[in-house]
């Protein structure tokens, strides 16, 4: 089986456990090589060192290779050519297979924004999958990726995230919980228990 480079591309720290982590300890368990590329530190979140240190527990825990980091701050991630070049210079090093990314439509400028900059920095790669978060809006998945065998580890990572744990804005719930609560709804609209669900830009099948 051919190794696949992935590289899943964040805003912020713990942005991308959310949206795929089941799905990516998925890949890394089958030998695949992971890549992370998060364009801030999350200061407004926390200590910039207190985030970089939680993100690179959660590195552990999914299995990721690298951890590239963008020089932008948070919140103030804007749609440009300096952004596009850097994710493509990333894209260049990488040479991924597949490419995760935050979904366009979201109440979060940092993720909008990002999700913008990556349909041009990502033109010329085959297989680019939008994945969902909690400020998600209008999220329309056809894929999905059973994630019942990773769901435990997937919960690791986000916890690794000390903390943003209750940072959800919504009373007596915690990430973890909204991530788990998300996964089951997702998995029942596949039939399984959990599951996590994309919408692809491109999806290439080689028949």
């Amino acid at each position: 089986m051919k190794k696949m480079n992935i590289l899943a591309i964040g805003a912020h720290p713990d942005d991308v456990e959310f949206g795929c982590g089941g799905t990516l300890i998925k890949y890394s368990d089958r030998g695949h090589h992971l890549y992370l590329l998060v364009m801030t530190e999350g200061g407004l979140g926390a200590a910039k060192s207190l985030r970089k240190a939680e993100q690179s527990g959660a590195q552990d825990v999914l299995g990721v290779e690298r951890i590239f980091w963008g020089a932008y701050e948070d919140t103030y991630l804007q749609v440009d050519k300096d952004i596009i070049s850097e994710i493509e210079n990333v894209i260049n090093e990488v040479k991924p297979d597949f490419i995760f990314c935050h979904y366009p439509d979201d109440t979060h400028q940092d993720h909008r924004h990002l999700a913008q900059a990556v349909i041009s920095a990502t033109r010329y790669v085959r297989n680019v999958l939008f994945y969902e978060g909690p400020t998600s809006q209008n999220f329309d998945p056809q894929i999905f990726v059973e994630i019942s065998d990773s769901i435990d580890r997937k919960m690791d990572a986000l916890k690794a995230h000390r903390s943003q744990i209750t940072k959800t804005n919504i009373e007596d719930l915690t990430i973890v919980e909204l991530a788990r609560s998300t996964a089951n709804f997702r998995g029942t609209q596949g039939r399984v228990k959990f599951a996590e669900a994309f919408s692809a830009l491109r999806l290439f099948i080689n028949i």
